[in-house]
């Protein structure tokens, strides 16, 4: 039980400052300016880890190299955290629970990301933060929208693409287990 209560803590603190370093990265690869409230709580959580890496890896090609090695580091923590608390410290999964728990974040992002664009569309599509959301997501939609055309007005790519990532995670979570 109190392993069960560690690993809570460890995993909802891990998953917040990496989804917050993913984010970081994923606004600074396809352009997107968050709104001050947003990007001064974003930076103050994660710029202590951020910045002193920053110095080893600078950003190059326009990505933020720091944030996305920074989210790594997070989930080879967490992780090592967790399997030392149950004493099973092998080199070989270590490595490959970490990065597929950065895989796991990066899908579940997606979808929140999706579903808050879609919420979005239907109450208030001229919110302040819809333009942002609408661009974080548009690497991903831009492609299905090529395949599924509107049907009476409706976007049917945003299910497509839940679908898309729901089968992902799924395959994620099957190869976390198999471990």
């Amino acid at each position: 039980m109190v392993y069960s209560i560690f690993n809570l803590i460890v995993d909802t603190i891990a998953t917040l400052l990496a989804a917050l370093l993913l984010l970081r990265f994923w606004m600074q690869a396809v352009r997107v300016r968050p709104p001050l409230s947003l990007s001064q709580f974003m930076f103050r959580l994660t710029d202590w880890l951020v910045l002193p890496l920053r110095r080893v890896l600078p950003g190059l090609g326009g990505y933020d190299w720091a944030s996305l090695v920074g989210a790594c580091l997070v989930a080879l923590i967490s992780v090592a955290l967790e399997l030392a608390v149950r004493s099973v410290f092998a080199l070989e999964p270590w490595f490959l629970l970490s990065l597929l728990s950065i895989l796991h974040w990066i899908l579940y992002g997606l979808i929140i990301l999706l579903f808050v664009e879609v919420i979005f569309s239907w109450v208030n599509p001229h919110a302040p933060l819809a333009p942002m959301v609408r661009a974080m997501n548009e690497p991903l939609m831009r492609p299905l929208r090529r395949f599924i055309p509107p049907i009476g007005g409706v976007d049917l790519s945003p299910l497509v693409a839940f679908l898309i990532l729901r089968i992902a995670v799924f395959l994620a979570d099957n190869l976390i287990y198999s471990l």
